[in-house]
């Protein structure tokens, strides 16, 4: 997991894009390090956010985004109703289950902007309230709104974690490298 991204090969937009957003789902991954199930589920800040619903909900918005890209209908519906499902592990999800749809997702998300002819190419999005009728986006908007959403929730993790037991994201990188080096 990146704590710095490398510099792309010379127009590797795509692999730039991408090494931007694999840098913050790492920060995320950290974030959960070493933690039990009761813990990832806790939300010890004034917020209803808990780890394990964070890396939930970033895993099922790409997987939403680069479904909504490809114009096929979203694998889980989310509505008014059961949005907040999107933010908690429900009965029988844990994080390990999480994680493993999540590197899933991320390599799905990998193969379709490696596969999409070009950047420039654009997608519809669906009407509801929240989107400007008759919108396109490009498949950069994709990559960019990608890497923000999960960047956004990567800083909220790092606060859940703190709250939890002290551990800052510096620490974690720490513990991290020495896990890979031994």
């Amino acid at each position: 997991m990146p704590t710095h991204v490398l510099a792309e090969a010379h127009g590797d937009e795509r692999g730039a894009l991408l090494a931007f957003l694999e840098a913050q789902r790492g920060g995320l991954r950290r974030a959960v390090l070493g933690l039990t199930e009761e813990q990832v589920t806790k939300r010890p800040s004034a917020s209803e956010l808990s780890l394990g619903g964070l890396v939930k909900h970033v895993a099922q918005v790409e997987q939403g985004w680069v479904e909504r890209a490809q114009q096929r209908p979203p694998s889980i519906e989310r509505n008014e109703d059961n949005w907040h499902l999107s933010f908690q592990l429900e009965d029988g999800e844990t994080l390990a289950g999480m994680l493993e749809f999540w590197d899933v997702v991320s390599r799905r998300t990998e193969d379709f902007i490696r596969s999409v002819p070009s950047l420039d190419d654009t997608f519809p999005l669906p009407e509801a309230p929240w989107f400007p009728p008759n919108t396109r986006h490009s498949m950069r908007w994709l990559m960019l709104h990608l890497i923000e959403e999960t960047a956004r929730h990567a800083g909220h993790a790092d606060i859940v974690r703190e709250s939890l037991d002290g551990r800052t994201a510096f620490a974690l990188v720490d513990e991290e490298r020495k896990a890979q080096e031994g």
